[in-house]
């Protein structure tokens, strides 16, 4: 599914979007600085624009990089609907709409035993970093995330 499918329906998407566009503008800016500072005479002049040039590249791949993960997450979990995969978000909440951690708590051996038994699975992983999210462990969320993104093949 194209990232700009149901895009004006989803606040996350416009979000992504409008970000992408001012780091994209930033980029420009940043390289138009660097090669300003490139063509001047003095070497700490050149040296200092040389660096301005390197952040637009990092920056870049950073970009591709989460715009990619993004991507594919989006694509598992339609997959994962799809075939009614998705863990149940029937945790109960604060009155703030946070889920209550204990809860959550209780809930994730399952899963963790889920990936323990088929260590190759991405439903598997992809179903972890909910429970990850769910118990407020982002790091770990992420990381598991990425793991199903890895095993995932289309």
């Amino acid at each position: 599914m194209s990232f700009f499918a149901g895009l004006f329906r989803n606040k996350a998407k416009i979000g992504v979007l409008l970000i992408t566009v001012l780091l994209v503008f930033y980029m420009v800016i940043v390289v138009q600085r660097g090669w300003t500072l490139l063509s001047a005479d003095e070497l700490s002049a050149k040296a200092l624009g040389a660096a301005y040039l390197v952040l637009p590249i990092v920056g870049a791949w950073a970009l591709i990089r989460e715009l990619q993960f993004g991507s594919r997450t989006e694509t598992m979990a339609h997959i994962l609907a799809e075939e009614g995969g998705l863990p149940v978000d029937n945790l109960p909440r604060t009155p703030a709409g946070r889920i209550i951690r204990e809860a959550a708590d209780a809930e994730f051996p399952r899963y963790q035993a889920e990936v323990e038994a088929e260590p190759e699975s991405w439903r598997a992983w992809f179903r972890l970093s909910c429970a990850y999210d769910a118990a407020g462990d982002r790091k770990r969320a992420r990381s598991a995330m990425r793991q199903a993104g890895k095993l995932y093949t289309p």
